[in-house]
């Protein structure tokens, strides 16, 4: 495992997506004064504000073939820098080269309109994540049945439970096979049946994506899918090797109930 090194040692396969001292900032505002001088100081245009680092001088590469982890704390930074690697995002500072189709699998059902029917959230989904009208009627069938709702279809997705609005919006997002698959906190939705059924499905997009890159904190899943950990700590890469290590890595200084729970099966 290699210590904050900002590139890692070259795998097989041509470069997927390249990111080169990647900044990302937020601004944040500082409420220090009181309502009136406040009020005051934003007139005048000299009210305090501040930047808050997403995302601090990060590099690195991932390769054709590759499927690669991104652990760390809330607030490391792991989400921030999917987005930037989809392409929502742009750089403050540095740049990130990719080199395939993206599908960010993230958010399941953002977008989804509640006064409109499952079929009709299934074109607007679909279009929010970049897929023509006519792709969208081609996997029609293979939406609904994986989402296993048939016979709720037509009905307002206002009706739906929590769970089949799950259902759809992961039925969706997995459907298109693309070159370079981002997965964001995504590794399993709805009841316990289809929590398999959906881990099923995102390790066999993995085996087919060119290049995957999930950010979780489902230790036995990245141990199971992942060649490659990048750990993060306050948006800065500290860490990155092998899952086993980088895991240990993260681990070291939580509680020992903690890594107990976290532990590799023997």
């Amino acid at each position: 495992m290699s210590e904050a090194s900002p590139t890692p040692a070259a795998a097989p396969g041509r470069t997927m997506i390249e990111v080169r001292n990647v900044v990302i900032e937020f601004p944040r505002r500082r409420v220090t004064l009181g309502t009136v001088e406040s009020s005051f100081m934003k007139l005048i245009g000299r009210h305090k504000t501040a930047n808050f680092t997403a995302v601090n001088d990060v590099s690195f590469d991932i390769r054709e073939g590759e499927v690669v982890g991104i652990i760390g704390r809330n607030g490391a930074g792991k989400s921030t820098l999917l987005r930037v690697m989809a392409g929502i995002y742009r750089p403050d500072r540095g740049q990130v080269r990719v080199g395939g189709r993206v599908s960010l699998l993230a958010g399941l059902g953002v977008g989804f309109n509640v006064n409109l029917s499952g079929r009709d959230n299934i074109y607007l989904y679909g279009s929010i994540l970049g897929h023509r009208r006519e792709v969208m009627d081609k996997l029609m069938d293979q939406v609904i049945a994986f989402a296993e709702l048939e016979e709720f279809i037509e009905e307002p997705l206002r009706t739906y439970s929590t769970g089949m609005r799950a259902r759809l919006g992961f039925s969706v997002a997995s459907a298109v096979r693309p070159e370079i698959l981002l997965i964001d906190e995504v590794l399993a939705v709805g009841d316990a049946r289809f929590k398999e059924r959906s881990t099923a499905r995102i390790q066999q997009m993995v085996k087919e994506a060119g290049s995957v890159v999930v950010a979780s904190h489902s230790f036995s899943t990245l141990r199971q899918v992942c060649t490659r950990l990048l750990l993060f700590e306050r948006g800065r890469l500290i860490a990155q090797g092998k899952p086993h290590d980088v895991i240990a890595h993260y681990m070291k200084d939580e509680p020992p109930e903690v890594q107990r729970a976290n532990a590799a099966p023997p």
